[in-house]
């Protein structure tokens, strides 16, 4: 048995060697076909993570390409993996800096001033060794999860935060902390760019999006609804004949928890039998990379605990939250999650008398009016925009100073 195995072993070995040349083969002639111009780049987007993170800076292509009209973009991929993927689908263009070497000669070669982060890789670090430059965390959407309030932060010479919620949650965890010179709020560019087609006509249904992330690696972290939730409440909406799903699963969904997994499949093939049964049903399993069209054109949102809350709340449209069943996942208590809509796992197959009761709730419509205003500031199309694009001209404006009071060292 120990031969055989190792021979599995070998084997598997060498397959993933041969696909791995194969991909920097294919990495190799896609970038001969977009060669980068030197010396043209004032802002970077730096990603080391491989394809299945790329969700964290796919929300900002929009924000970006628009951002590119003024300051030229790149992305500074570290994975082939991401590479390949970004390469193919990036509006701004994509330099491949898989090692430190890689990365040192095209720093060299462009004149990057201010660097953005859509993440806490360690990798990170690898960057922030070249000074002479702002690195800058952006994130990967709000929320109030404690990976929003992690000491990290202060790794960074600037972070963009969404709003006053942000500031007042990182304000109790991070000491010692210049908020006023290193926190800049911005709102949430992103939803100034919803993106996507609808896949539908829009008819007398009521559409209700259905967000659920995955199962989490840990208890603090275990948010995911679809086991405890998902089923019995696409059931429900499913009997009524008058909404229309659409289900959106996190992209790790199963990545940890097989069941997990296998309760995403069972939402998955329910909803298509209800599309077999009612073609004019057409309720979407959306499991594409785009976000926007979701947002805008669901009348209710149903979301976990995860950036999709505070993605809908930029929207300014209701929203239900599930509420965890594990008792040691950890809810922030001072922000939205104190006094927003709960929907608890014995009560999801009653979705639709707990969403018909808050769309005719006018105390519900200002509670989140509120929340809104709290969490992004002005919404109005076009303003976060021109914050995003305000506070990387200060940053720019910030190198020149500092770039002129060190001109002769």
């Amino acid at each position: 048995m120990g031969l055989i195995q190792d021979a599995r072993s070998a084997t598997t070995l060498l397959s993933n060697a041969l696909k791995g040349r194969l991909r920097r083969n294919e990495l190799a002639r896609k970038l001969a076909e977009h060669p980068l111009p030197g010396h043209n780049f004032k802002v970077g987007v730096y990603f080391a993570d491989g394809e299945v993170n790329l969700y964290q800076v796919r929300q900002w292509y929009k924000p970006l390409e628009e951002l590119a009209k003024t300051w030229p973009v790149v992305i500074l991929s570290r994975n082939t993996l991401g590479a390949l993927k970004l390469i193919d689908e990036s509006p701004v263009p994509v330099a491949y800096v898989r090692t430190v070497v890689d990365l040192e000669e095209f720093i060299a070669d462009q004149d990057l001033h201010v660097i953005l982060y859509v993440n806490q890789n360690a990798r990170n670090f690898q960057m922030f060794r070249y000074g002479q430059r702002w690195h800058v965390f952006i994130n990967h959407g709000e929320s109030d999860k404690m990976y929003m309030t992690t000491n990290q932060f202060k790794a960074y010479d600037y972070s963009l935060i969404a709003g006053d919620a942000a500031r007042e949650r990182l304000g109790r965890v991070l000491w010692d902390y210049d908020f006023e010179k290193r926190a800049i709020p911005i709102g949430r560019p992103q939803a100034d760019h919803y993106t996507g087609t609808v896949p539908f006509e829009p008819d007398d249904r009521e559409v209700v999006l259905y967000a659920p992330t995955w199962e989490g690696d840990r208890p603090a972290a275990a948010y995911g609804s679809v086991e405890t939730h998902g089923l019995a409440l696409v059931e429900a909406l499913i009997a009524t004949g008058r909404h229309r799903v659409i289900y959106r699963p996190h992209p790790r969904s199963g990545a940890v928890d097989f069941d997990y997994g296998q309760a995403n499949d069972q939402i998955k093939a329910l909803l298509r039998r209800a599309n077999a049964h009612d073609p004019s049903a057409k309720h979407v399993v959306d499991e594409g990379a785009e976000l926007g069209w979701q947002l805008s054109v669901a009348d209710m949102a149903i979301v976990d605990i995860s950036a999709m809350v505070y993605d809908r709340l930029a929207a300014g449209k209701p929203l239900i939250i599930t509420r965890p069943v594990n008792a040691e996942a950890e809810i922030d208590k001072g922000g939205y999650l104190s006094d927003c809509e709960w929907l608890y796992a014995d009560k999801a197959g009653e979705i639709v008398a707990q969403i018909d009761a808050i769309e005719h709730d006018p105390e519900a419509q200002a509670r989140l009016a509120r929340w809104c205003k709290h969490y992004f500031g002005d919404i109005t199309p076009g303003v976060p925009t021109q914050r995003f694009h305000a506070a990387i001209q200060h940053l720019m404006d910030e190198w020149d100073k500092n770039a002129a009071l060190h001109a002769a060292d």
